[in-house]
């Protein structure tokens, strides 16, 4: 945006105000983007889970209904702000903002396409992973500020649901780090050029097909953050939070008017955030056929336009997934939800985070002086051949090993806890039993 403003006032303004104009311009950008877009999803989910369950759906403010989602924003707008009288006042105010200022600030760092991002900086996953965990303190203050046990319950049930799913949901995207050697969200797309399983190792073939998650690690990587940030978002059928059928509203019981509405905002506004993350670190990103071809020369423009569609169509998509979940899938119990983050997907990101490892391992080995030392089992070397195998050779061997050990993996961790079930449930029987006896 710097760049661009001074292109058009040709230095005109001191560089201080350049700097200052352009920062601006792109916090209103994104806020105005994040608002628009959280009411498009709200009518596309209302419209979709319609037309999953034999309805129609909102149509009548405005054509199909797309105002509906205006109409509902004034409705919030001239709604009395009702607090309760043993409230903590302040502590009630801020907690929506603790909840959505994080979450806009996520947008600051994600790229929307080739050249299109508001701020580009080499820790930019480290930042995404800090700021989007400050929600969680928000939660907790809207339920403890709001003198309802309801609403402290729901708040403690979301806090906990939300710690429990950042573990496995970090550890998939520290195991894409480890590969990608950076936390640069930016350099991530850069790197998923190529064609399917293969990437970049064939020189010259550039499909921009060579997603993460076209390898074993991505794809694990993948469905563990998938499933991690529907827990974070709060969606079915992980919406225990603010289950109305158990705990009334969760931390929302004692909110009304704008404050509930920012509640609402952040929500929605998390899930695009958080699907955009998914899209940038597993699914390419931007990268699509073609865009290696548009992106050079005079053609540079329409690559950008081609980028910034290609991203926004994996993000809706995996937005149409989420909804898509949430007309078919009922919502889980809690203690099943908490057994599910610990005792399966915990294991599955760990081991998955030792493959992450392999696989750097086995492409990098030999390429520089730190990896030259020799792994022998008496006078046999283990990786030597490595050293002078071909790219695509150690591409191929990678694939192979990491989908041995993560498959092993995942097949252990179901088993033992299917094994963990059975003798529950039979000692609950035997239990059961011994009393009736008794």
């Amino acid at each position: 945006m710097t760049d661009l403003l001074r292109s058009i006032l040709q230095d005109a303004w001191p560089f201080w105000l350049i700097s200052l104009v352009a920062s601006l311009l792109t916090i209103v950008i994104i806020l105005v983007a994040a608002v628009v877009t959280m009411m498009l999803m709200v009518w596309l989910e209302r419209r979709v889970v319609a037309r999953m369950q034999d309805r129609l759906g909102p149509n009548r403010v405005g054509p199909a209904g797309l105002l509906q989602s205006v109409a509902d924003g004034v409705k919030m707008f001239t709604k009395e702000d009702i607090v309760p009288r043993a409230a903590d006042q302040w502590v009630h105010l801020l907690a929506p903002i603790v909840v959505v200022a994080p979450v806009m600030a996520i947008f600051a760092v994600v790229p929307w396409g080739r050249g299109l991002s508001p701020s580009d900086f080499g820790n930019g996953m480290l930042f995404v992973l800090a700021v989007a965990s400050i929600s969680a303190i928000g939660l907790m203050m809207a339920g403890w500020s709001s003198s309802n046990k309801f609403a402290l319950l729901g708040a403690m049930r979301a806090v906990a649901q939300l710690i429990s799913y950042e573990f496995p949901g970090v550890l998939a995207i520290l195991s894409a780090v480890i590969v990608y050697g950076s936390m640069q969200l930016t350099h991530m797309p850069e790197l998923q050029g190529g064609v399917p399983i293969l990437g970049s190792s064939i020189a010259g073939l550039d499909l921009g097909l060579g997603w993460f998650v076209f390898t074993p690690i991505g794809f694990v990587g993948f469905i563990i953050f998938f499933i991690a940030i529907l827990a974070e978002g709060e969606r079915t059928p992980f919406d225990i939070p603010e289950a109305d059928s158990e705990i009334v509203a969760g931390h929302t019981t004692e909110y009304s008017g704008m404050k509930f509405a920012l509640f609402y905002i952040g929500q929605y506004v998390l899930n695009f955030a958080l699907a955009m993350i998914a899209t940038v670190v597993f699914l390419g990103g931007w990268q699509g056929p073609g865009l290696a071809q548009l992106s050079a020369g005079n053609l540079a423009p329409l690559g950008g336009l081609l980028s910034l569609f290609y991203m926004l169509l994996k993000v809706w998509g995996l937005f149409f997934v989420m909804i898509w979940i949430r007309g078919a899938i009922p919502r889980l119990r809690v203690d099943q939800l908490m057994d599910f983050a610990w005792k399966t997907l915990l294991p599955i990101a760990l081991i998955n985070l030792l493959s992450a490892a392999v696989w750097v391992t086995i492409t990098l080995w030999g390429s520089n002086p730190a990896w030259t030392m020799n792994l022998t089992i008496g006078s046999l070397n283990l990786l030597g051949w490595l050293e002078n195998a071909t790219p695509i050779v150690r591409q191929i061997v990678a694939v192979i090993v990491t989908a041995v050990l993560n498959g092993a993996a995942v097949r252990w961790v179901l088993t033992m806890n299917h094994r963990i079930e059975g003798e529950e449930f039979d000692q609950a029987i035997f239990e059961a039993l011994e009393q009736q006896a008794a």
